[in-house]
């Protein structure tokens, strides 16, 4: 329970950090502020960090029992897309990266809205570090199940990242700084979606439409 009190405080302070960035640099340019890079810079750092609390958290309160108030309603997949991009603007611009949307606006699905947002904007953030200047959020209905990529135009995931994500099914696996405590949470919330017997799953893999690192989400 310290330790829990004491993560939710840090959250709250990083996420006020977090704030104070993104009004600042979205006063600013590269142009007009000689720190601009670095500041884009400690934004990003602070989003991972307030991420991994998040997740910390939650998992905490035992995401996937009662303890945890899971809220499964209908909602339009557009605006999970629009929620994501708003979160994550400032970061992008800042580091002069173009978020491009593929997205049914008529597709309706079943999930946890605040999980999901939380699970692909820390995908998006992922991307952020793999990307070179582009990254592809999509979503359709296949087969029967709701696809959610994240998709870069970048080298593609490292083997021991491709590994770490699609070999979790015991836990959490720290094999790199940024594998482990996210993956583990985006496989935990899919599993949490459930439908006459088929529950979602998170896989990654390289390739895709822009040829990098490929984040991939499936809901029943």
């Amino acid at each position: 329970m310290f330790l829990a009190s004491t993560a939710h405080d840090m959250k709250n302070s990083i996420s006020v950090l977090s704030g104070t960035l993104e009004r600042l640099l979205d006063d600013a340019s590269p142009e007009t502020e000689k720190a601009y890079p670095q500041m884009a810079q400690m934004l990003y750092q602070t989003r991972r960090l307030n991420d991994n609390l998040m997740q910390l958290l939650a998992l905490y309160k035992r995401v996937g029992t009662s303890e945890y108030p899971f809220d499964v309603q209908p909602l339009e997949v557009g605006q999970l897309a629009e929620q994501v991009v708003a979160v994550e603007r400032v970061l992008l611009e800042s580091r002069s990266i173009a978020l491009d949307l593929d997205i049914d606006p008529e597709l309706v699905w079943h999930f946890d809205e605040d999980l999901i947002v939380g699970v692909v904007s820390h995908a998006v953030n992922n991307a952020v570090h793999y990307t070179r200047d582009r990254i592809l959020l999509a979503a359709r209905e296949r087969d029967g199940w709701l696809e959610i990529r994240v998709e870069d135009n970048g080298a593609g995931f490292p083997a021991a990242l491709l590994e770490a994500g699609n070999a979790m099914a015991s836990g959490v696996n720290f094999l790199t700084n940024s594998a482990g405590l996210g993956l583990h949470f985006a496989r935990e919330v899919a599993r949490m979606h459930r439908h006459r017997e088929r529950s979602g799953a998170m896989r990654l893999e390289n390739g895709g439409r822009l040829g990098g690192g490929c984040f991939i989400l499936t809901l029943p």
